[in-house]
C-alpha cells in the first residue's frame, strides 16, 4: 500500500512504470474525479448557478479611485484598500503588468502612480520613485493609448485638443454607411458611445498640483509633443485618419458642430436603452464606469434613478477585503471587469455531466433551470446585421439582454445535453430557437464570432482612437471548434454545408506546427484543444495529417514535470506558443486535446494525468498561484490579446475535472472493446 502526493487516503499501489510510461491505477482518477466533483457541488449557489471570481489587472482599481475622485463620490475606506492592491501588484521594476509575471505595461504605470497621488502619497515615496522612473524610461505619459489620456483631460493632465477625437455624431452614422457603430465590436461600442459623450461635454476637475503626473512627461509637459505621431509612410491609412482627426480638432476649436445636440440626444438613448434587462451597459466595468462619467457630464445628479442604478450595479462587481485573505493578509478591495455565472454553470454542468452525475441529479436539473431562465428573448445590437431571426442564446453574465454571444450559447447548450429535464418539451424549444440563432451568426468564412456577425473591417483599426486594439470581433477557431462539438451532439453531420463550411474554415487557420491560435483563452493550447474536440465530435478521423500534427505539437509543448503552461506573452512573441509553468487548466486542456486526437496511449497522456492528482489538493480543488508573487494566480482566460487577460477561478477546477473524466471513459472504452 502507498499513499499518492497531495491525497493522504491510503490506496492501492499504482501499476508499475512499464516501457517509460508514467501510468496511474485508475482508482486514484477515480477518487481525484470525486474529490473534484464534491468540490464543485459545495460551490454551487443555492439558486443553482455557479459564478467564480473574475480576476483583472490593477488598472481596474485605479480607475476606480480616479471616478470617484472625478466624480467626488466613493468609499474613503474601499479607495484607501483598492490602493494595497494596487501596491501588492507592483512589479520589481516599479512597473505594473497586464497579467503577473507580465512585462511593465506603461498605461498601467501611469494610472496606478495617478491613483496613488490621489490618494494623497507624495512623490517622493520610494514605491513612486520606483513607478516614476519606469514610467519616464519608457516615454512618459504621451506613449499611453487614448483611453488612457481622454482620463487624463478631466482632471487637467492632458490635453483635450492632443487625444483622438471621439465625436457623438459616430451615433448618427445609418446602418448602410461604411462605418457605423455596429461595424465596430460590441465592447468597443459600450466603451465608445458614452466616452464620446464625455469628449464632447470635456468634463475637468481641477486637483491640487501635488496629486498631479506633471513629473511624468519626459521633459516635462510642456515640452512634449502630446499629439499622436504620423506615419513614416505618407500614404498610410494611419496619416488618413489622423488627418481626419485633426480636421474634426479644428471644427471642434472654432463650434463648427451642426449635429452635436442631435449626435449628444442619439448617444444618451442608445446608452440608456441598453441599461434595460442588464446589470449596467454592456454588464463589464469600462463600458458602466464611462456610462457613470457621461450621465453626469449631461447633467444627470446623484440621486437620479438611473444614476444611482448604475452605480449600484457598478460597485457590485467590487471585492472587499477589509481582513485580508489567507493568500495575502494586509486589507485590500478589488474589481471584477464582470461576473461570469453562465460561462461558469455551463462548463460546471457539462463537467459533471461527464463525471458521472445522474441526469435526473436534482443538483444539475436546478443549474439547467437557472440556465434556461437566462435565455435572452429580445433582440439586441446583433439583431442590427442580422434580420428575421428569432432572438435566442445566452450572455455571459448575471443578465446582459442585448448581448448575447455565440461562445456561451454553444456550452449552455452542450451542458443542457446532460440533463433529462422533466420540462423536455420546454428545453427542446428553447434549444431549437438558440440553434437557430447560430446558425443565423455564422459568418461569411464559415466560422464564428463572439458577438457580431462578419465584423471584419481591419481598416477600423487604423482610426486614432483605435490603440486599444480590440475593434473588432472576428470569427475564431475557438468559438468555431465549440460550436461543431454542439453542433454533433445535436445531430449535425459533415453532410450539411454548413458544417463543412465551419470545418473548412478551422483547417485553414491551422499554423504550419500543427497549432490553432486560441483568440479567447491562452492561447495555442486553449485554441488547439477546442479544435481537436470539435474535429473528434464531428466525425473527423484521427489519423488525417491535421489531427495528427496537433497532437504531435501539443505533445512537444509539454514540460518536464509532465503538465503544460503557456503565458501571455505568446500573444506578443508567437515564437513562444506552447511555453510557459504548468497549470491545472492548461495541462487540461491539453490532455483534453490529445485525448480528442486519439492518444490516450502515449506518454504524454500519462504524465499529464498523474501531474493533475499529483497536484490535487486534499479537498479535491487545484491552485494556479504564481511562486513569490503575493498570493496571485496565473491567467489563463483573455479579454484582448497583447492588452487584457482574465483569471477565471473556476478554470482550474472544472477542466481538470473534464480531462480525468475524459480519459476515465477513454481507458474504460478501450478495455471494454478488447
Amino acid at each position: 500500500m502507498s499513499t499518492l502526493p497531495g491525497n493522504p487516503q491510503t490506496v492501492a499501489k499504482p501499476a508499475q512504470p512499464r516501457y517509460g510510461r508514467m501510468d496511474l491505477a485508475l482508482e486514484h482518477v477515480v477518487s481525484g474525479i470525486n474529490r473534484a466533483k464534491d468540490w464543485l457541488l459545495g460551490q454551487q449557489h443555492a439558486d443553482g448557478y455557479w459564478c467564480g471570481e473574475l480576476e483583472a489587472d490593477v488598472m481596474l482599481e485605479a480607475d476606480y479611485i480616479f471616478m470617484h475622485v472625478l466624480l467626488g463620490t466613493g468609499d474613503p475606506g474601499k479607495m484607501k484598500r483598492a490602493i494595497n492592491e494596487i501596491l501588492r501588484h507592483q512589479n520589481e521594476d516599479g512597473g505594473w503588468s497586464q497579467y503577473p509575471g507580465g512585462p511593465s505595461d506603461i498605461n498601467y504605470g501611469v494610472k496606478s502612480y495617478l491613483a496613488l497621488k490621489l490618494m494623497g502619497w507624495s512623490a517622493e515615496h520610494p514605491v513612486l520613485v520606483k513607478a516614476r522612473n519606469w514610467v519616464l524610461a519608457h516615454g512618459g505619459v504621451v506613449e499611453c493609448n487614448t483611453f488612457t489620456k481622454i482620463y487624463l483631460c478631466s482632471l487637467g493632465q492632458y490635453d483635450y485638443d492632443a487625444v483622438p477625437a471621439i465625436p457623438p455624431e459616430i451615433v448618427l452614422f445609418p446602418n448602410w454607411f461604411y462605418f457605423n457603430i455596429y461595424e465596430i465590436s460590441s465592447w468597443s461600442r459600450g466603451i465608445l458611445v458614452p466616452l464620446s459623450i464625455i469628449y464632447a461635454k470635456k468634463p475637468f476637475k481641477k486637483i491640487a498640483p501635488e496629486q498631479g503626473i506633471e513629473e511624468l512627461f519626459v521633459g516635462g509637459r510642456a515640452n512634449s509633443d502630446l499629439h499622436l505621431r504620423w506615419d513614416k509612410k505618407w500614404i498610410s491609412w494611419r496619416n488618413f485618419f489622423l488627418f481626419w482627426d485633426r480636421v474634426v480638432h479644428m471644427f471642434e476649436r472654432v463650434h463648427i458642430r451642426p449635429l452635436r445636440k442631435v449626435a449628444l440626444k442619439a448617444a444618451e438613448r442608445w446608452m440608456l436603452a441598453r441599461f434595460e434587462k442588464t446589470d449596467g451597459l454592456g454588464a463589464i466595468y469600462p463600458a458602466m464606469m464611462n456610462s457613470i462619467v457621461a450621465m453626469r457630464c449631461l447633467g444627470y445628479s446623484e440621486d437620479d434613478p438611473q444614476f444611482i442604478r448604475a452605480m449600484d450595479e457598478f460597485e457590485k462587481l467590487g471585492i472587499d477585503c477589509p481582513d485580508g485573505e489567507p493568500s495575502y493578509p494586509t486589507p485590500t478591495f478589488r474589481m471584477q471587469p464582470c461576473f461570469p455565472p453562465v460561462w461558469d454553470t455551463a462548463q460546471v454542468l457539462s463537467a459533471l455531466g461527464e463525471a458521472g452525475l445522474g441526469r435526473n441529479d436534482p443538483r444539475l436539473l436546478r443549474a439547467a433551470d437557472w440556465l434556461l431562465s437566462k435565455e435572452v428573448r429580445h433582440k439586441g445590437d446583433w439583431a442590427e446585421k442580422v434580420k428575421n431571426v428569432e432572438p435566442g442564446g445566452w450572455y455571459f453574465e448575471f443578465n446582459n439582454e442585448f448581448y448575447p454571444d455565440v461562445d456561451d450559447t454553444g456550452e449552455v447548450l452542450l451542458a443542457l445535453k446532460c440533463v433529462d429535464n422533466p420540462r423536455e418539451r420546454y428545453q427542446h424549444e428553447v434549444c431549437q430557437r438558440a440553434l437557430n440563432w447560430i446558425w443565423a451568426m455564422q459568418c461569411k468564412n464559415g466560422g464564428w464570432a463572439a458577438f457580431d456577425k462578419d465584423n471584419t473591417k481591419t481598416i477600423f483599426q487604423y482610426i486614432p482612437f483605435a490603440d486599444h486594439n480590440a475593434m473588432l470581433d472576428p470569427p475564431t477557431v475557438d468559438i468555431t471548434g465549440r460550436i461543431l462539438e454542439m453542433l454533433a451532439q445535436y445531430g449535425f453531420t459533415r453532410e450539411d454545408k454548413r458544417v463543412e463550411k465551419a470545418i473548412q474554415f478551422v483547417l485553414k487557420e491551422q499554423a504550419p506546427d500543427g497549432s490553432w491560435f486560441g483568440r479567447w483563452g491562452v492561447n495555442y493550447l486553449y485554441g488547439t484543444f477546442l479544435v481537436l474536440r470539435g474535429l473528434e465530435a464531428i466525425g473527423m478521423w484521427s489519423h488525417e495529417p491535421c489531427i495528427l500534427q496537433a497532437t504531435e505539437w501539443i505533445r512537444m509543448m509539454q514540460n518536464p514535470d509532465g503538465g503544460w503552461g503557456e503565458a501571455c506573452g505568446t500573444y506578443d512573441d508567437p515564437l513562444a506558443k506552447g511555453i510557459g509553468a504548468s497549470t491545472p487548466s492548461q495541462t487540461a486542456w491539453a490532455l483534453l486535446g490529445l485525448l480528442a486526437g486519439g492518444d490516450m496511449r502515449s506518454d504524454s497522456v500519462a504524465k499529464g494525468v498523474r501531474w493533475l492528482i499529483d497536484r490535487q489538493h486534499e479537498d479535491g480543488s487545484w491552485d494556479e498561484l504564481v511562486p513569490g508573487r503575493n498570493g496571485e494566480s496565473y491567467y489563463t482566460g483573455t479579454g484582448f490579446p497583447r492588452v487584457f487577460y482574465l483569471g477565471y477561478h473556476l478554470y482550474k477546477q472544472y477542466f481538470p475535472l473534464l480531462a480525468l473524466t475524459t480519459y476515465k471513459r477513454a481507458v474504460e472504452k478501450e478495455a471494454a472493446a478488447r
